[in-house]
């Protein structure tokens, strides 16, 4: 559903609409292959930093691995972490930042847009996310990939009565880029697990109901190494 309305509960959407979301997200995915929307193209955006060498725990992934299911059973653990460091983007201010600047904790980190519809559907999921496992050691980093300024994405989000996110925003399509050359992102939306020292656990393309149990007792397996002094 492409508008989504303010009134709605934020965490009692049906499966139906996730599913829709799926086939949209395939949709977008074909057009990222044909190259007929310019975010995708090979040159019509910009590339992004390099990533930095940088120590990844091994102990994310076993610990995480068996709740990979249900709601969140897309998210694929990665064999040999990345380390995204040096991603670039723009905080709330539209200070360039990079994903170190967000780190020493635990983040998942999605991209989206306002012309994305399973994009626009997960944000209110992944407020409720933020609000209820937030903190010092764990933050949702929902980076927007809207090109131009920020006042198209940011009047979305005050639209549906999103304020519980932090607002970041990348509109030179630099991440969603640098991604794609990993192999971490093939179409919109793209989720990340991402450590505290910015290595990806693991990775998901298309949506997820990130307010949904199965997610909550993702981030808490997660965090449970987190409390370990990881």
């Amino acid at each position: 559903m492409d508008n989504p309305s303010p009134e709605q509960d934020k965490s009692s959407k049906g499966r139906r609409g996730l599913t829709m979301g799926v086939i949209a997200a395939l949709v977008v995915a074909v057009a990222a292959a044909l190259g007929s929307a310019g975010v995708y193209g090979s040159g019509g955006a910009s590339d992004n930093g390099q990533q930095a060498a940088g120590a990844c725990n091994g102990a994310y992934a076993t610990a995480i691995e068996p709740y990979l299911t249900g709601d969140v059973a897309a998210m694929g653990l990665r064999d040999d972490p990345e380390n995204l460091s040096a991603l670039a983007f723009n905080d709330g201010s539209g200070a360039p930042i990079t994903m170190a600047d967000t780190g020493g904790k635990l983040r998942l980190v999605n991209l989206w847009a306002t012309w994305c519809a399973p994009c626009r559907e997960e944000m209110p999921w992944l407020e409720e996310l933020q609000v209820e496992r937030g903190g010092d050691d764990f933050e949702v980093v929902a980076i927007s990939v809207d090109g131009g300024s920020d006042e198209k994405p940011r009047a979305f989000l005050e639209e549906i009565g999103v304020d519980d996110l932090a607002f970041y925003h990348d509109p030179t399509i630099g991440v969603f880029n640098t991604l794609r050359r990993e192999g971490l992102a093939l179409g919109l939306p793209v989720t990340l697990l991402i450590d505290e020292n910015d290595c990806v656990i693991a990775n998901m393309n298309g949506p997820a109901h990130w307010a949904s149990p199965d997610a909550f007792a993702l981030i808490d397996a997660a965090l449970s190494v987190r409390g370990q002094g990881s």
